[in-house]
């Protein structure tokens, strides 16, 4: 239920914010476009959507896609233990999981 209800927010907030191309991509729903204000880092995933303003290649949508099953995975859990595993992507296991080098991180 939570990857459900992420979803459902990170697609409105990429509705509303979103001036760019909305694509689906492998499950994934890509949102472009998005001020900078509007998600972490260069992009976030909340659930089955990735928001970001341009960053939307190839590595880091295998990355992001990696995100997403975690968000399957865990749920509503995800956003709590993602912050007790650190901000630092080096040492962040879910960074590590989706990828550092295609997320961007090295």
């Amino acid at each position: 239920m939570g990857y459900w209800y992420a979803t459902v927010v990170g697609f409105v907030w990429g509705s509303i914010w979103s001036t760019g191309e909305v694509r689906r991509i492998d499950g994934l729903w890509v949102f472009t476009g998005l001020p900078k204000w509007a998600f972490g880092r260069g992009g976030s995933c909340v659930g089955a959507c990735y928001l970001t303003a341009d960053n939307a290649g190839a590595a880091v949508l295998r990355h992001e896609r990696v995100h997403r099953e975690q968000w399957r995975r865990y749920g509503m859990a995800l956003p709590v233990l993602y912050l007790l595993a650190g901000r630092d992507p080096l040492r962040n296991r879910f960074e590590i999981e989706a990828g550092l080098e295609d997320g961007g991180y090295l």
